[in-house]
């Protein structure tokens, strides 16, 4: 049986609960059975989920929406100090609990893998909690997107494992002690915490000390990033078990061959001097490689590989990660969460191979202007693989704006790569301009983090009539 409610749980208050990370842990606690609040800027199917678990969850932020009963205020770091229920939890000396904590206590006692890395952390987390599900050990997990087949993000399992994605942005993953940890890749970003790419090692070092004694470290063999974390953390904690995966010769779990197939690839390993072939049900290499992490990590908590690599196979995927949202007039229209560099190349590539000889068009919001400042050049060059390109001006999300980075910056490298580019300031004509530029057989990609994924129904709309 897994753990009950940590004490300072019982009663927690949620500010942004609506957010993938808050939600997930607000969800979780609800269904163990604590008496969950909190406040989210407005309504969302992710406040109407909540509320059907018995959360009460008001919409907006007002002091009075903190009980004098709370046990602790649960926050983010984009919740500013200044939001007057956190005002309102020092006045009334209500502990405030960062999410992290939060997320860590509901581990305590279970076996957990964290899934670490600049990207597909969601997508690999979200693999091997539909696999270990499948195979009957109802896990508990804890995703930054809600999972295509049970529509969720969170879920609270009876089982004995605890599947997490651990986000660097914040060095927060730091707070976690897991069992196993998957670190995919390890790249620049999040640019107001971290100065250099030594930094950034540094802090996935510091994760990677967290891991409990006779853990396992799961880490790429593939990317510069994460090799050099190999390294480091051989040197620093000898005593570790590290297990590389991918495609390089020397990889304990080595990939043998990625096979496309449409929508899907079919992934053949060397696994103990044997060869064993699965099915994974999403398009892209990078896809594959996620989830040969998820086996390693399974295998790391003993579980057998064959049944781990069928379970594997159930996986359907995640919202916003290469999601299908429609077809209308013979255009098939995808949205994909992508807003690295990194990210927008795998996926424009991963589509350019299921699209054959398709065309590709890309909707692009890029997201924080910091990013931008620093990653637009590389943005506007993965956009020369789409053959046409509308570019929005940057979502800020917790951001203020930056003088002179905007989206022009992605534009021009975009233009000087040779791409094709149109700028387009007013979000609201976008499916417009889409549905005059698709014809019958194209596929069309919304891609960000931002707001950009509300314009999928949007263009289909425009599409269909």
């Amino acid at each position: 049986m897994a753990p009950g409610i940590p004490a300072a749980m019982e009663r927690p208050h949620f500010i942004g609960i609506g957010g993938a990370g808050m939600s997930g842990i607000a969800k979780i606690l609800a269904q163990r059975g604590a008496k969950v609040a909190g406040s989210d800027a407005k309504e969302s199917p992710t406040a109407d989920a909540l509320r059907a678990l018995g959360a009460t969850v008001h919409i907006g932020h007002a002091a009075a929406h903190l009980a004098d009963d709370a046990s602790c205020v649960v926050v983010s770091s984009a919740i500013r100090a200044d939001n007057p229920e956190l005002v309102r939890a020092a006045e009334l000396s209500v502990p405030v609990v960062h999410r992290s904590d939060a997320l860590a206590s509901l581990m305590g006692g279970l076996r957990s893998i964290a899934v670490a890395g600049t990207h597909g952390k969601t997508t690999t987390t979200s693999m091997l909690a539909v696999a270990l599900g499948e195979l009957g050990l109802d896990p508990s997990y804890a995703i930054g997107g809600d999972l295509a087949g049970p529509g969720t993000n969170a879920a609270h399992g009876e089982g004995d494992i605890f599947v997490a994605e651990a986000d660097e942005s914040d060095r927060s993953f730091q707070k976690y002690d897991p069992d196993v940890a998957i670190v995919l890749n390890v790249e620049l970003d999040h640019h107001a915490n971290y100065a250099s790419m030594d930094e950034i090692h540094e802090s996935f070092e510091t994760f990677a000390g967290k891991i409990v004694p006779g853990g396992t470290l799961v880490v790429s063999a593939d990317q510069s990033g994460a090799t050099e974390l190999t390294r480091r953390v051989r040197e620093t904690l000898p005593a570790l078990t590290v297990v590389t995966y991918g495609e390089a010769e020397d990889a304990d779990v080595r990939v043998h061959k990625i096979t496309p197939r449409g929508l899907t690839s079919e992934v053949t390993l060397v696994l103990g001097g044997k060869f064993l072939t699965f099915t994974v049900s999403v398009p892209g290499r990078h896809y594959a490689l996620n989830a040969v992490a998820a086996l390693a990590a399974g295998i790391a908590l003993g579980i057998p590989a064959h049944n781990l690599a069928s379970a594997l196979g159930k996986y359907t995927g995640v919202k916003r990660r290469l999601q299908l949202k429609g077809e209308a007039a013979g255009v098939q229209v995808i949205d994909s969460y992508a807003h690295h560099p990194t990210e927008m190349t795998a996926d424009l590539e991963a589509m350019r191979g299921a699209a054959s000889e398709a065309r590709l068009l890309v909707v692009f919001q890029p997201h924080l202007f910091s990013r931008t400042r620093e990653l637009g050049t590389e943005m506007g060059r993965a956009l020369a693989l789409a053959d046409a390109s509308v570019v929005l001006d940057i979502y800020p999300a917790r951001e203020d704006p930056l003088p002179g980075v905007t989206s022009a910056l992605i534009i021009d490298a975009a233009t000087a790569a040779g791409a094709d580019v149109t700028a387009v300031h007013d979000k609201a004509e976008v499916p417009a301009v889409v549905a005059g530029m698709a014809k019958p057989g194209d596929l069309v990609l919304t891609m960000g983090a931002g707001d950009v994924t509300d314009l999928g129904p949007r263009i289909l709309d425009h599409l269909s009539s």
